[in-house]
């Protein structure tokens, strides 16, 4: 469990990173919102939360997560390579880890009811899960054409008890089922408490976010002897980046990647690549980079990977993108299913779709031999193998 951090690089009392962040939320939730922003710090503090919380991280998720040593990855870069293994997590992403503790936070807020939305499937996964397991209603909002391309995700959710609703409107994909999801928790702000994926949101949900998944950096300290000279993680709303990046923030001699999906390309129209091409505005409650028109239109992203096709990216990563303490690159569509291909046939694991957008990223990197690279595995490919077969002619 992670412990206040003050830093330039982390929120400031007004819920804002520099320009970045806020709560610009309607008036039905302000006091669900506000009731979260007073509590939170306090019960992620508390000893029964800790306790709670790092027993079933520890017996339930499986952590820690091992820090690999990928060999043949290695060798074929000309340096060192380690994966941090989040796709061993239970479910198989580190989303796991968030939705857990807000399961946790919401309990001690007295809320009876979960919401939550999803991309990939994945947060959905492991909202399911954690409601499961601690006997609470779930509902997942999903847009529809995810519901297509992730179908093993959607019957394991419907497996574990949840009820997945589809998102119909706009593009269909996560974007959407947000809007949805903030929809279902205006009607029923009393009972019910949003559990959102990534570090996006109305603050305090993007600070909560990332010192939940600040797990990851904190292992990778304890598992690593010295720093790594690099970290490199995939970026969509951001969740698993933050939380590799948190205990680094500080530590200016680690580089720290951001990979976007670039899509087609990220000057073909078809394109998720928000850093690049973003400009500053408010999107799902939080004043951050939106891909849009000049008159203020969301535009459709691309991605042929599900958890990465959004319009927006976390404030904080809007922060550190403009302070320079983050470098933000991006992959095409075509460039992930190669470093999917290339990691399953040299080390025998097959990423998700997410991590294979750092994976490729690392063909645009120089090294030197001594340096020491970490990869945020954040999850594994099993839900994208329909994919994988269409585009790779398996």
């Amino acid at each position: 469990m992670s412990t206040t951090v003050l830093s330039p690089f982390q929120v400031d009392q007004k819920g804002f990173y520099g320009d970045f962040g806020g709560a610009f939320i309607p008036e039905m939730l302000h006091g669900n919102v506000e009731e979260l922003r007073q509590r939170y710090l306090g019960i992620l503090a508390s000893e029964s939360f800790r306790n709670q919380f790092n027993e079933l991280l520890h017996q339930y998720v499986g952590r820690p997560t091992p820090l690999y040593l990928a060999p043949r990855l290695g060798a074929h870069h000309g340096t060192t390579i380690y994966l941090k293994r989040e796709d061993l997590c239970h479910t198989g992403a580190h989303k796991i880890n968030n939705a857990l503790g807000q399961l946790l936070v919401a309990r001690e807020l007295g809320k009876t009811r979960i919401i939550a939305e999803t991309g990939a499937g994945q947060h959905g996964v492991a909202t399911a899960t954690a409601c499961a397991l601690l006997g609470m209603e779930c509902v997942v909002y999903m847009g529809a054409r995810d519901i297509q391309r992730q179908a093993p995700n959607v019957a394991r959710m419907r497996m574990l008890g949840a009820r997945v609703e589809p998102a119909t409107s706009g593009s269909q994909t996560l974007k959407d089922a947000t809007n949805e999801a903030i929809r279902d928790w205006i009607n029923h702000p009393e009972t019910t408490h949003y559990i959102i994926g990534s570090a996006v949101g109305p603050h305090p949900y993007p600070d909560m976010v990332a010192r939940l998944q600040a797990i990851i950096s904190a292992e990778i300290r304890q598992q690593l002897d010295g720093l790594p000279t690099h970290i490199v993680a995939c970026v969509g709303g951001g969740s698993n980046a933050i939380g590799a990046f948190y205990h680094f923030l500080d530590e200016p001699e680690v580089q720290l990647v951001g990979v976007e999906a670039a899509g087609l390309g990220v000057d073909s129209g078809k394109t998720a690549a928000t850093l690049a091409l973003g400009t500053q505005g408010v999107l799902h409650a939080s004043l951050t980079k939106v891909l849009q028109t000049a008159d203020g239109q969301v535009v459709e992203p691309h991605s042929i990977s599900a958890g990465l096709d959004y319009p927006g990216i976390g404030p904080q990563h809007a922060h550190l993108e403009a302070v320079k303490r983050v470098h933000y690159g991006g992959v095409t569509d075509q460039e992930a299913l190669d470093a999917a291909r290339q990691l399953s046939q040299l080390e025998g694991i097959i990423p998700a779709l997410e991590t294979a957008h750092a994976l490729a990223y690392l063909e645009k990197m120089n090294f030197r031999r001594e340096d020491r690279v970490v990869i945020n595995l954040s999850g594994r490919g099993d839900k994208d193998l329909d994919t994988y077969m269409q585009h790779l002619a398996l």
